[in-house]
């Protein structure tokens, strides 16, 4: 009830962000300095740090039920806005994207494998998987996927997987990592370094009334690939502490906040095919 005693409206349910979000990005782009910002932080809050609270608080209902694993708490999901620019050669100091990771519950913050969702100016890239695991972890990984690569190629063969993101994408050796038979049935998996699931849509597409049920759904197909490649880090985990950094969902400590691990610009990938498409 409000104040009058009139029944309180229901906040509506995420489905989109607005035209004017991706406007305020693109303006943030030609104007990216500190004074700027701050004479428009409200706005900022209004059109995309709010909003994308709203998609996480549904997300987080919905991932109860599809992916109680993953961690998706609006308090901690969404990353900073201003830059670390000490030890990069872009001063900018204000990101010009809103973005938030879902790591998976029971590895040590932001590592192993998990979800990921950025809006840009140029873009909307999603999805999910390991982006730099360290040499035991991936050590670990490799020996659990020579054992159960029939389980991988079920996961990311799936004509599910396959429509949301196409096919396995991230690093990879040239030959098959040492300890490994170069005849190994499960080869061409092992050299991998990175295992990604992620997908790269136009900017508009955050405005569309699709883009809830279309990320939802992407993320669906991929948590079956997170779920396999945290299971042997949950006995490393339990033997020695990890390492920071080993998730696409982001980097250890308060300061991660600071930047996003994997972006569009960071993981090259072909452009999406139409069964991509909402």
């Amino acid at each position: 009830m409000t104040p009058s005693g009139a029944p309180r409206r229901a906040a509506a349910r995420f489905t989109s962000f607005s035209p004017k979000a991706l406007a305020f990005l693109r303006a943030l782009k030609r104007n990216n300095d500190r004074e700027w910002f701050r004479e428009r932080k409200e706005r900022y809050e209004e059109l995309l740090r709010l909003p994308m609270q709203s998609f996480i608080e549904r997300l987080a209902d919905d991932l109860r039920v599809i992916a109680p694993q993953i961690v998706c708490d609006p308090k901690t999901a969404i990353y900073r806005p201003y830059r670390d620019t000490r030890f990069s050669e872009d001063k900018t100091p204000i990101k010009t994207n809103v973005a938030a990771s879902f790591p998976t519950r029971g590895l040590p913050r932001h590592q192993g494998a998990g979800l990921y969702l950025e809006v840009a100016p140029g873009w909307v890239f999603l999805g999910g998987g390991m982006y730099a695991p360290d040499t035991a972890q991936l050590h670990a990984v490799r020996e659990h996927i020579a054992t159960n690569h029939r389980r991988l190629r079920a996961i990311i063969d799936s004509p599910g997987f396959r429509n949301a993101v196409g096919t396995l994408q991230g690093e990879r050796l040239q030959r098959v990592p040492r300890g490994f038979s170069p005849d190994h049935a499960a080869a061409d998996l092992l050299r991998y370094r990175q295992f990604l699931a992620v997908v790269e849509y136009p900017a508009a597409f955050a405005t569309s009334a699709k883009f809830y049920a279309s990320v939802l759904s992407v993320f669906r197909q991929v948590v079956p690939l997170t779920m396999f490649l945290n299971e042997p880090l949950f006995s490393l985990a339990a033997a020695t502490p990890l390492p920071a950094r080993t998730s696409v969902a982001g980097k250890t400590s308060a300061a991660s906040r600071d930047a996003t691990p994997v972006s569009a610009a960071s993981v090259s990938k072909p452009a999406p095919s139409r069964t991509n498409e909402p």
